[in-house]
């Protein structure tokens, strides 16, 4: 093209329609012919002499930053543009007008087309147009908006999902659009605003034409599961322009494509189209009929294939019949499985041999199939196919999907069994949509097993497990609230009558009640009670408590001025008063709980850690703290501007401690996970490492701080959970007591390398990684207390840890200096390849 043009994708949608084949990966990364969906688009793209292309992300962005890079290895640049909130269609790609000062087009990243883009792009230029929408005709037009436009293409009329009885056409918006820089002047900058609702209308209203282009050829919105299986379908006979990868092998009734070097044996049948990717094996007698099948997948015998899209790194027995089927990542099927038309597998599932699919059945990820098992409705969550569903104490599930309000029900009927009829819990949970709704469905549960519940409502969980450890009548408790690392996903998290998680032992106990469904349904006299507390008096003793075992006298000894960021969180309801309370001088930003902007944990962290950078060191403040939403979790900023990190942050905590006990005059107590550092030795502490689970109250009183290397730091003489506003208020009394700048402290910081890395390792090698580990630790120091831990020397050290409930390995790594940390991990990384190997 002779003129300059930049393209903006729009990757950030959930894909909550298409669920389960986005549970792990966004919806444009889809593989559509064994490439992502938003790949084919981009590179036609690029074909056209387009080299600088803007991707807007939201959900999973990692997934898309990690494959698709800086784009240098495609010849172009891209630029990634991460919003903090739903701003719309519109307000998404406002965000990233540094990058837009020519024309460009703006493609949704899940979609097909054959669309000639050149073509779009001469009209647009033709009609010397500020904004070209893309239209072409459908069948059914009530999903997307209807247009009309003039004889001349100039927009008249448009409609944004139209009933039957509103059609006024057939011809459709299909969300792409060519667009001028200056257009982006009538897109306001933080407001949620959509092209159709809100952009076209001022525009029409300002006076400023709208083009219409109407396209020629293939257009589908891959929105569900359905679309999905059809587009393969278009693909594979030809109903549109399609450039299938691969070298092409013609066979007596088909069309072979290999992107890779493949097995396949001779006397397998192929018809229609068939797509194979790399290092892929099928079995004799095998019949493939308009199938892709990815890489990395191994097929018994007499296999018999149809209509059908296989992902990555499967393993299929003999004689698995299969159609219209969609087979996730990483599934293992045994012999002799049938599945009828329709089966879609998520990731990560086993299937037993001769078990039967009926028609249209989804089984969510990570499931069991037992053998010879006859499936005839979906498998989400709650069945007897799930081996575990706690967590650390935590049960955790996409919202309203896996963790429904029957799941929640359920969970809450099975927790009740462990506990004796009559006795009373606390329930709480955060600002959540999701939260209250799982939270109702919870207590239900619980009534109708003859618990009585106090409900109190939404409040910090540091208050409501406080409130628990405190009122010697309480049995236990949950929390549900918003999953901070996944905000499709809700959590709840059950506490025993200390307000500490529950053990490994308990939750087993629950499980098996849930799978055995094993309920206590109580007569109706019998039904528990709810009292619906205010929560102002559980509010009241908590902060009287932190008041009376703080050191006011300490604190308004000094005129100590802090900043604190409640990042949006659920402490902004409590913890403003207790600062002010207390005196202490503080500036407190995001103090409103605000359940969307909690949506972006990497954009929260990334913007409080500017602000508070910016902010500490321009007011002359003394330092400032981030306290995570979920009210557990502290960052600290120095009076410098200095952002410590999560190891940085537990040696500050440690040398103040260390001071504290000096001042005392006794030597304090210290428990840290095994994957702490250890490289500094504080003359006044002791510090105990060990496996960081099942505590129970008694041992954790023998410690004065309990604590992670996230951040998370539990002070005893106050609770024996992690609570971030003391920890925060605490630091703020030992750099008064011991008249120390955070700045200071953070000089002294002894530099090493620390590590943590996880890597991929299917569960059935995990017993193997650790047979090996202790092999290989014989003649060294070595640890086998949680894991096994190796030391190379006295300083550096590798521990490795097989995940509990994931496929994966833990691993963290300590050397006294970088270089040395490189080579521990470059040599314990290849060893783990190379045993996975074997």
């Amino acid at each position: 093209m002779s003129r300059k043009i930049k393209a903006v994708m729009l990757a950030g949608g959930f894909g909550t329609r298409i669920q389960p084949l986005t549970h792990s990966i966004p919806k444009p990364m889809l593989p559509v012919v064994n490439l992502p969906m938003m790949e084919h688009t981009l590179n036609r793209l690029v074909e056209l002499g387009i080299d600088e292309v803007v991707i807007l992300l939201y959900y999973k962005p990692d997934v898309i930053k990690n494959h698709f890079g800086d784009g240098s290895d495609r010849g172009i640049t891209i630029h990634y543009v991460l919003p903090d909130d739903d701003y719309g269609t519109a307000g998404a790609v406002g965000l990233g007008r540094e990058y837009l000062d020519t024309t460009f087009i703006i493609v949704s990243g899940d979609l097909v087309t054959d669309f000639d883009f050149k073509k779009i792009f001469d009209y647009h230029f033709e009609k010397r147009s500020k904004l070209t929408i893309t239209l072409t005709s459908v069948e059914n037009p009530l999903q997307f908006g209807v247009v009309i436009a003039n004889e001349e293409g100039k927009i008249e009329k448009f409609l944004e999902k139209p009933s039957w009885g509103e059609v006024f056409s057939d011809t459709i918006n299909t969300g792409i659009y060519v667009i001028e820089p200056e257009i982006l002047q009538y897109i306001p900058v933080g407001e949620n605003f959509d092209f159709a609702k809100d952009l076209f209308p001022l525009l029409m209203k300002e006076g400023i034409d709208l083009m219409g282009y109407n396209a020629k050829g293939y257009w589908r919105d891959v929105g569900n599961p359905d679309s999905y299986r059809e587009v393969h379908d278009d693909i594979l006979r030809q109903r549109l322009k399609f450039k299938i990868p691969g070298k092409k092998v013609d066979y007596p009734d088909g069309t072979l494509w290999l992107t890779g070097e493949s097995e396949i044996d001779e006397s397998v049948e192929i018809v229609g189209n068939v797509v194979i990717g790399g290092n892929v094996r099928i079995g004799k007698g095998s019949k493939l009929n308009n199938v892709v099948i990815g890489d990395n997948v191994t097929m018994g015998e007499w296999c018999h294939i149809r209509n059908s899209v296989l992902w990555h790194d499967i393993e299929i027995g003999k004689k698995f019949i299969l159609d219209n089927g969609v087979i996730c990542n990483d599934n293992h099927i045994g012999d002799n499985v049938t599945a009828k038309a329709g089966l879609i597998l998520a990731e990560g599932c086993t299937v037993g041999k001769l078990a039967r699919f009926e028609q249209d059945v989804t089984i969510w990820p990570h499931k069991e199939i037992e053998p010879a098992a006859i499936v005839n409705r979906n498998v989400v969550w709650g069945s007897k196919y799930k081996n575990s569903i706690f967590q650390f104490g935590s049960v955790v599930g996409k919202s309203n999907v896996e963790l429904s309000c029957e799941m929640a029900t359920k969970l809450a009927e099975a927790y009740a069994a462990e506990l004796p009829q009559g006795s009373t819990v606390m329930v709480g949970r955060d600002h959540d949509r999701s939260s209250r709704m799982i939270k109702r469905a919870f207590l239900g549960g619980l009534l109708s097993s003859g618990i009585n519940v106090i409900d109190l409502k939404s409040l910090p969980p540091s208050v409501v497990r406080y409130s628990i450890s405190q009122n010697p009548n309480i049995v236990g408790g949950a929390y549900v609230r918003r999953n901070i690392y996944d905000a499709t996903s809700t959590e709840i998290n059950f506490y025993n009558e200390d307000g500490l998680r529950i053990d490994n032992n308990t939750a087993k106990s629950i499980e098996k009640a849930f799978f055995n469904e094993k309920f206590r349904r109580v007569e109706f006299t019998k039904i528990g009670a709810i009292h619906e507390s205010l929560n102002w008096a559980e509010c009241n003793d908590y902060r009287t408590a932190i008041e009376l075992t703080i050191d006011q006298k300490v604190l308004r000894s000094k005129n100590v001025r802090i900043a604190v960021d409640l990042m949006h969180g659920i402490t902004a309801d409590v913890f403003p008063k207790i600062l002010s309370d207390i005196g202490i001088d503080n500036i407190t930003l995001n103090a409103h709980a605000e359940t969307r902007s909690v949506s972006s944990l990497e954009h929260l962290i990334k913007k409080s850690q500017e602000d508070l950078k910016r902010m500490v060191p321009s007011l002359g403040l003394d330092g400032g703290f981030a306290i995570f939403s979920g009210g557990q979790r502290v960052a600290i900023v120095c009076d410098k501007g200095n952002y410590f990190d999560k190891i940085e942050g537990l040696s500050i905590v440690l040398n103040l401690l260390n001071l504290e006990a000096a001042h005392k005059g006794r030597k304090m107590k210290v428990f840290l996970p095994t994957w702490a550092p250890d490289i500094v030795d504080y003359e006044n502490l002791i510090i105990e490492r060990g496996v960081y689970s099942n505590f129970k109250a008694d041992k954790l009183k023998e410690y004065d701080l309990i604590a992670t290397v996230d951040g998370n730091f539990a002070f005893t003489e106050f609770t024996l959970h992690r609570d971030a506003m003391y920890a925060t208020l605490k630091i703020v009394e030992m750099l008064i007591r011991h008249d120390v700048k955070l700045s200071e402290l953070g000089a002294n910081i002894h530099p090493f390398y620390y590590r943590r890395v996880k890597l991929e390792c299917p569960q059935a090698l995990k017993g193997k990684m650790m047979r090996k580990f202790i092999e290989i630790s014989k003649g060294k120091r070595h640890s086998t207390i949680d894991g096994v831990k190796i030391w190379e020397n006295d300083t550096d050290w590798v521990l490795m840890i097989p995940d509990a409930y994931h496929d994966y390995l833990n691993l963290y790594f300590q050397a006294a200096d970088e270089a040395a940390g490189e080579r521990l991990y470059e040599k314990y990384a290849g060893l783990i390849e190379r045993w996975m190997k074997e």
